[in-house]
Formats: C-alpha cells, sequence, structure tokens
C-alpha cells in the first residue's frame, strides 16, 4: 500500500523537480500524490515531465525506506514535525533523511562555520565557542567538513550540549571520510545527522553550496570565525542574511588571508563578536521567543519558581561547572541547560570561562 511518504520520496527522485519546482507544482496540486494520480494528464505540463510520473523510480523509495529504523528517520515537508524556521526558506528541503532525535531540529540553533584549513587559534576559538554556547542551551549546527566545521562539533560535545551535521552526501556517506568517529560520537550523544539527499548519494561539489542554505535555515545566527574571502563559509553567511537571520563574524588579523572574509562580512553589516557572551545577547531576542513557545512560558514575565530556586540555590559566587550543577540538582543535563539559557537571559546567572555559571545576586535585588 502506497503512503504519502511513498509520493515525496518519489517526488525526491523525480528528475527536473526540486523545492521550486515544487512549489510551482504546488499550486495546483495539493500534494505529491496529487501530482503523480492526475498529472499524467495535465497539458499544462511538459512532455519530459508527464513521462517520468508514469514510471516513478520505486525502488529507490524502497531503499530510501530501508534506511529508516534504528534510530533514523525520514521527515518530509508536510509532517508537523518539519523545523519551522527551515520550513521559511524559500526552498526548504523537500525531504529530510534524520539520524538520530527528530525534536533537536527544532531546538534554539546557531550555525558555526568557517575555514577548513584554519590556524590552530581559529580552531581553537570555534572550539571555544562551540563549548560555551553549547553549555548554555544553544544546538550548534555546521556541516561536518574539515577545519571550522568539525571544531564546532567537537566544542559543543565537550560542552556537554547538542550538535547537529548537516551532509552534502546521503545520510549514509560520512564525508570526509577521516570524520567517521566524530560523526558516531555526535549519534552517540543523542545528537544529529542531517541530510536532504537520498541514501546512496555520492559527495558531489554541487551539493555543499546546497547544504550550506540548510545549515542557516536551521538557525536563529550564523557565527563565521575564519573565512578566506572566496569560501563556502561566506555563501553560508549570504544564505543566513537572504533568510533574516542574524550574521556573527570574529575579526582577526589584517595580515591573515583567513581575517579577509570576516572582515568584509562585518564591514557588510555582521555582527563583530568577542565573546560568546555577545552572540548571546543579540540573539535574547529570538531566544526568547522560541523558548516561550516551546516552554509555553512567558518569558518576559519569568519569575523563579521552585525549580529554578533550587537549581539557582546550587550555584556558587565562583565559576560552577554545568556537570557539577547536574550532579548538585539532580536534574537532566537537558533541564540544567535549558534553565541556564533562560535565567541567564533574564540576568540571574552570567557564563564564566570553560561554559561554567556564576550567581549574579539578582534574585537578592
Amino acid at each position: 500500500m502506497m503512503t504519502d511518504i511513498h509520493y515525496w520520496l518519489a517526488l525526491l527522485h523525480l528528475p527536473g523537480v526540486g523545492p521550486m519546482r515544487w512549489q510551482e507544482l504546488s499550486q495546483r496540486y495539493a500534494s505529491p500524490r496529487a501530482l503523480f494520480e492526475q498529472g499524467v494528464q495535465d497539458a499544462l505540463i511538459d512532455p519530459g515531465l508527464r513521462e517520468s510520473l508514469r514510471a516513478p523510480d520505486w525502488q529507490a523509495v524502497e531503499r530510501d525506506l530501508a534506511w529508516a529504523g534504528d534510530g533514523r528517520q525520514i521527515l518530509v515537508r508536510q509532517d508537523p514535525r518539519y523545523p519551522p524556521l527551515l520550513a521559511q526558506i524559500h526552498d526548504a528541503p523537500l525531504v529530510l533523511f534524520v539520524h538520530g532525535p527528530i525534536e533537536l531540529l527544532t531546538t534554539p540553533q546557531l550555525a558555526i562555520v568557517g575555514s577548513r584549513n584554519p590556524s590552530r587559534l581559529g580552531e581553537e576559538t570555534a572550539e571555544q565557542f562551540a563549548h560555551t554556547l553549547a553549555a548554555s542551551g544553544l544546538t550548534i549546527t555546521s556541516g561536518l567538513a574539515l577545519g571550522i566545521d568539525a571544531a564546532a562539533h567537537r566544542g559543543a560535545l565537550a560542552g556537554k550540549g547538542q550538535t547537529i551535521a548537516v551532509f552534502g552526501t546521503g545520510p549514509d556517506r560520512i564525508y570526509p571520510a577521516s570524520h567517521r568517529d566524530l560523526a558516531h560520537a555526535i549519534v552517540d550523544a543523542g545528537s544529529v545527522l542531517l541530510s536532504e539527499y537520498a541514501p546512496g548519494t555520492p559527495p558531489l561539489p554541487a551539493h555543499f553550496p546546497r547544504r550550506n542554505r540548510i545549515i542557516s535555515g536551521l538557525a536563529l545566527g550564523t557565527l563565521v570565525v575564519e573565512a578566506a574571502l572566496r569560501s563556502g563559509s561566506l555563501l553560508t553567511a549570504r544564505s543566513a542574511t537572504e533568510q533574516g537571520r542574524e550574521v556573527f563574524a570574529i575579526p582577526g588579523s589584517i595580515h591573515s588571508p583567513l581575517s579577509r572574509g570576516c572582515h568584509h562580512l562585518i564591514r557588510e553589516g555582521a555582527k563583530l563578536v568577542e565573546t560568546a557572551e555577545d552572540v548571546l545577547e543579540e540573539l535574547a531576542p529570538q531566544l526568547r521567543a522560541v523558548l516561550a513557545q516551546e516552554t509555553a512560558v512567558e518569558v518576559a514575565d519569568f519569575q523563579l519558581d521552585a525549580d529554578y530556586r533550587h537549581l539557582l540555590e546550587c550555584l556558587d559566587f565562583s565559576p560552577t561547572a554545568v556537570d557539577s550543577l547536574v550532579d548538585r540538582s539532580g536534574l537532566t543535563v537537558d533541564a540544567v541547560s535549558s534553565m541556564l539559557l533562560i535565567m541567564e537571559l533574564e540576568g540571574y546567572v552570567a557564563t564564566a570561562a570553560g561554559g561554567a555559571y556564576i550567581r549574579t545576586g539578582k534574585e537578592s535585588l
């Protein structure tokens, strides 16, 4: 029996039909099923497409479906769990292949991207920013590439936070192959590997610029750590700007070619950031809105309830690590991270070096 997901996958494999073409077709057809069932008789559709509609690649569809299971899921555009921020972009993917918890796709995210051949300082900076921001409750999204991408994923995992790796290949193809262990670590940590390409899709050059729009489209903002003037990272930043998202850039030495891309972005209006707190401060309004929707809490009218007071009592006025707070409070890592983010936005706590937190004393004012 054919289900709706069969037809979405058949659409994915239809020659010449991608997100933009489907937007046009969806003005006349309410669903992929309707397109396949009725389009063969539609004189307004070009003959080549009508011929393809008569012979969908059902074998490819079955291969896609066989990939699912054991923590792997297929998410189509009509699914209510499809990430709303990504759905807002004009060329949102028709299908997402998700290895890991789908709910992570709707968490507040920051994309971190940069050079595949960064300086050692740039790599360390990306890892430190990701560590602190992930420990603060942001999900770190990147592309599993060499250099800054990998450092961002590692930093998020080290901060006991969450990360999403967006592939330019099928979900079963790790690229580069040297990042196989990192990809396994991401899954083992309860984070996500994500692709819009069907299983078995090789790493074709054209796929990676397309992937960048997903990285920025999932996130509230994009942080560029190091980038040359001609780099994929600047394409990701451009996508973020076109999508109405924030763009951040870390400045560097005027003598380094890897600083020129970031300096160009800053001249074009990107926010110059020096610390992870700069990012959190800039994203605070969006974070408030997202957290209010997710938790049904009016963050603007936030007050400390018993759980928040309990967590606050577990904090010191000297830096306290998230792991220590989990042990002291008895709460889960996810709960502690989310509560700390809200309390930081409200001024009850502040971040310290290494992703630790301190009390500000606001509750006694």
